[in-house]
């Protein structure tokens, strides 16, 4: 049987979800094959409807549907209902189901990329932005059990809006990078920095430590000006690249049920990418 998948979004003729998903179902020996269908919001219910009605196993949501589709869906998983935001949607029984996988993903990222946070969940982390890609790693965060989170924002109440009632966990963007130096782990979670956009930075990192662990979800480039500057203050680094993979990762596991063995594809992906 070959299974139907698929990414809807606009625009997204360039999106890396195609290679990614083709090369899990060859890894793991399913047939199928995975679509781009671009779409204006006027289209959106109509096409969703179409994937319900052709049995689509499922498919990937982004920009600038990821609220806009939550109407459309029959059920959602618990954490996308906490995250307010749909990236992944699975067709059981003629059911949508929408899921989140992005706080998950980068968890993973991080965890596998930096084992020593794993059994140290009392480290201190800032996360830098307030959009949806914060709201997903900060719930995934605290799922984990990590103990110390903060936000930093150009506009604090966005950041209130994440962290509920600890409102002590949102800080000025002068305060974080001002006492930088406390953070163990740095999330640059905004587009801030992406191509072609290069020379943008989100945060001055003059007074990171070198022990920390800085990450920017930003893929291209893969070695943002953020990025840059935490590897010559001498930290360690995560890079974007990883979270698009691991998310990607997880939906594939939501979609059938194991998780697919990436053989190397992240260097792969990063060849890819840097190509």
């Amino acid at each position: 049987m070959m299974e139907q998948l698929g990414l809807i979004g606009y625009p997204i003729k360039h999106s890396l979800s195609p290679w990614i998903h083709t090369k899990f179902l060859e890894n793991t020996n399913f047939k199928g094959s995975y679509s781009i269908f671009e779409a204006r919001e006027d289209d959106l219910l109509h096409l969703v409807q179409t994937m319900k009605d052709k049995g689509v196993r499922g498919f990937n949501v982004t920009i600038p549907f990821k609220q806009k589709i939550i109407p459309m869906l029959d059920e959602l998983d618990p954490t996308a209902m906490k995250i307010g935001a749909v990236n992944t949607v699975l067709n059981h029984d003629g059911r949508l189901i929408g899921y989140n996988t992005d706080g998950i993903g980068f968890l993973r990222s991080l965890e596998i990329s930096h084992p020593e946070v794993v059994d140290n969940k009392k480290i201190k982390i800032l996360l830098v932005g307030a959009g949806g890609a914060a709201r997903g790693i900060y719930y995934a965060l605290k799922q984990a059990g990590y103990l110390s989170i903060n936000i930093t924002n150009r506009t604090i109440e966005k950041a209130e809006l994440i962290v509920g009632r600890d409102k002590s966990a949102c800080i000025s963007l002068k305060d974080a990078e001002r006492n930088l130096q406390e953070y163990d782990l740095i999330i640059q979670t905004t587009n801030v920095g992406m191509r072609p956009n290069e020379e943008n930075s989100p945060l001055y990192l003059h007074n990171l430590k070198s022990t920390a662990i800085v990450s920017d979800i930003v893929y291209q480039p893969i070695w943002t000006k953020f990025l840059k500057e935490a590897e010559a203050k001498g930290a360690k680094v995560h890079h974007g690249y990883l979270m698009l993979l691991y998310q990607a990762q997880f939906a594939f596991e939501i979609w059938f049920g194991i998780v697919p063995p990436l053989n190397e594809m992240d260097k792969q992906l990063k060849q890819l990418l840097e190509g």
